[in-house]
């Protein structure tokens, strides 16, 4: 896999970042991640020319990947701290993980399509030989289940729409730490942080509308019993 980033494609970033600063983030080290990250490396090469638009692409297996905007609004509500571990729920085409790890956290990051974590897999050890950074652990399982052997998280972001609070999630969150994701049913969903307290219940904020994929079920979900 031969990987090229050059100049053109920098530009096509630069005016990327314009736009979400247009849209509204402000947070100079999620700009300077997303700057960092080729997003035409997760994306196929008939779309080079859009790759830097503002807008969602079909990555297969009924899969998107996010637009730009999205992906920095749930990097900035994570509101992370280089060396924190992070846990992404859906790792897609990998960019939502590519942007954390330049983020300096430490990112695990589950997928439930074996196509999609296999190509991620094969994309991050070839971005890994050209920065260090690039350097998630991809598993390929049930993301409502999360990763009990590697809990707890600082952070966990969740990349596709959820009905109900995973109650599972929420116990390998540690104290103090946050959840992203995006919450509800249908075509429009709220972005949802949910934060645990020194008590031990969990305080929720929304911020704004975002259509996401819905996640898939195969388990039985327990709204979070503890939360104002």
């Amino acid at each position: 896999m031969k990987l090229e980033d050059n100049y053109r494609h920098k530009g096509l970033r630069k005016k990327l970042l314009e736009n979400l600063q247009q849209m509204g983030i402000s947070d100079q080290r999620v700009l300077d991640a997303i700057n960092a990250v080729p997003r035409h490396y997760f994306l196929s090469s008939a779309f080079l020319e859009i790759a830097y638009e503002n807008r969602a692409f079909q990555i297969g297996e009924g899969q998107t990947i996010s637009h730009p905007f999205t992906v920095a609004t749930q990097s900035v509500l994570l509101d992370t701290q280089p060396g924190m571990k992070v846990l992404e729920i859906g790792t897609g085409s990998g960019f939502q993980a590519a942007v954390l790890c330049q983020l300096g956290v430490k990112v695990y990051s589950i997928e439930r399509h074996q196509p999609l974590h296999l190509a991620a897999k094969s994309l991050f050890q070839h971005m890994h030989q050209i920065d260090r950074k690039f350097n998630p652990t991809l598993v390929y399982g049930d993301g409502y289940k999360g990763l009990p052997a590697f809990a707890p998280f600082d952070r966990i972001i969740i990349t596709c729409a959820v009905p109900d609070v995973p109650e599972k999630l929420l116990l390998q969150l540690k104290p103090g730490g946050k959840l992203v994701m995006p919450f509800g049913k249908g075509a429009v969903q709220q972005m949802m942080v949910i934060q645990e307290l020194e008590d031990g219940t969990f305080h929720h904020e929304l911020h704004g509308s975002f259509s996401f994929v819905p996640m898939l079920e195969e388990r039985k979900s327990v709204a979070a019993k503890k939360m104002s």
